[in-house]
């Protein structure tokens, strides 16, 4: 399912949403000037979890760098398609759990999340020696932030049902609980049948969402008085 646009129109500009989609094409554009160089910077930024592993356990290099990595990888992707696909669901739900949150709360909220996925996709994955990037983790914290706070919004989604394709407006209980459970059978039949050739870093985007619905649980709980929110 691809989601198209939802009818839950947002009470103020998503600055912050605006400004992190800017950075993630920024960086990506960054990435195609790097040519032959882009692999190795792949490698040293992008969270390679066999590098945190050695690093918690034997301390073959600082802490540091490679715990950063749960950070700096969710600035990178791995093409235009993956790049185009994270943004546009960061815009089309990004703008309403932002309006929720505020501004602030919403970019902690953003880093945390990724972070917090990165870290699942780590736990799930300790031995792997491939770099993981890409905003996913953290895009996945606002779609199940978005899950809580606006079940019964409308998402106007273009749904498969081969041969043909039909657009269909579905709350957002639905569609992103779709999403999720999707997730979570392709994260499952991930981990039984790894060839560690690389892929969706499927517990990543579980990780993320589920982090998201219970800071939302706790976060969107504070509501500004002064607006009306729509469900």
């Amino acid at each position: 399912m691809i989601p198209l646009r939802d009818e839950n129109p947002s009470g103020s500009a998503p600055v912050v949403t605006g400004v992190l989609i800017a950075i993630n094409c920024v960086m990506f554009v960054y990435e195609l000037l790097l040519g032959v160089d882009l692999k190795p910077y792949i490698f040293e930024w992008g969270m390679v979890p066999l590098r945190l592993t050695l690093a918690l356990s034997r301390g073959d290099e600082p802490l540091g760098g490679p715990a950063a990595t749960l950070f700096t990888s969710m600035f990178l992707h791995g093409g235009w398609l993956h790049l185009a696909g994270n943004m546009w669901y960061l815009w089309i739900f990004g703008d309403n759990v932002e309006d929720r949150l505020g501004h602030l709360r919403y970019l902690v909220f953003y880093f945390v999340g990724g972070v917090v996925a990165a870290a699942v996709h780590y736990v799930t994955n300790v031995d792997s020696r491939l770099p993981t990037v890409g905003a996913s983790g953290a895009i996945a914290a606002v779609l199940g932030a978005y899950m809580v706070a606006f079940p019964r919004a409308r998402v106007i989604t273009l749904v498969p049902l081969f041969p043909f394709f039909q657009i269909m407006a579905l709350p957002a209980m639905l569609m992103l609980g779709l999403w999720l459970v999707f997730q979570f059978f392709s994260g499952a039949l991930a981990l039984a049948w790894s060839s560690g050739a690389g892929g969706v870093a499927w517990w990543a985007h579980i990780g993320g969402f589920l982090f998201g619905m219970a800071a939302m649980g706790v976060l969107g709980s504070r509501r500004r008085t002064s607006r009306a929110w729509v469900e």
